[in-house]
Order: C-alpha cells, then sequence, then structure tokens
C-alpha cells in the first residue's frame, strides 16, 4: 500500500490512479488525520453478472438427489420417540 499526503496525492494523481489500475491500494493521509483508501473497483460489463460464478436459479436442477424416505424417522431414534 502507497501513503501519500493530498499535497502529494495532488501532484502525483495520473500516477497513483495508474497505479490504483494495476491493483495496487493508495492511502491519503490528510492534515486533519483520517485517512482514505483509492481502489480499483472495475465496472462490470453491461451484459455480464458481477460476478460470473454467482449461482442462478435452477443451476443444481438434476444434481441433487434425496432418498425417499429422506424424512422417515431413524430408527436409532424410534425409543425416543415413543
Amino acid at each position: 500500500m502507497i501513503q501519500v499526503t493530498v499535497a502529494e496525492a495532488q501532484k502525483r494523481l495520473p500516477e497513483l490512479l495508474a497505479l490504483v489500475e494495476t491493483g495496487e491500494s493508495v492511502e491519503i493521509h490528510p492534515e486533519s488525520g483520517e485517512s482514505f483508501v483509492l481502489v480499483h473497483k472495475p465496472k462490470p460489463d453491461s451484459g455480464a453478472a458481477a460476478w460470473p460464478g454467482y449461482p442462478k436459479a435452477g443451476s443444481l436442477k438434476g444434481k441433487i438427489w434425496m432418498s425417499d424416505d429422506f424424512d422417515e424417522p431413524l430408527e436409532e431414534f424410534r425409543e425416543y420417540m415413543e
């Protein structure tokens, strides 16, 4: 992480933005004592999902199987259920 003052950030803004685009983060420290961080947040394509791995409804259809007696009481617990 690169740390700069506000004055330095103003002088080097194009350079710092180029670094942020490559994945580097820049922390700016004003005199107030707070700090601000510049990070790159890429804009998603208009036709694509923001995260390509995002699950879609029905995407696991046919991949999950459940036995017919899934919700039947277990034999091991029969004495506790009587």
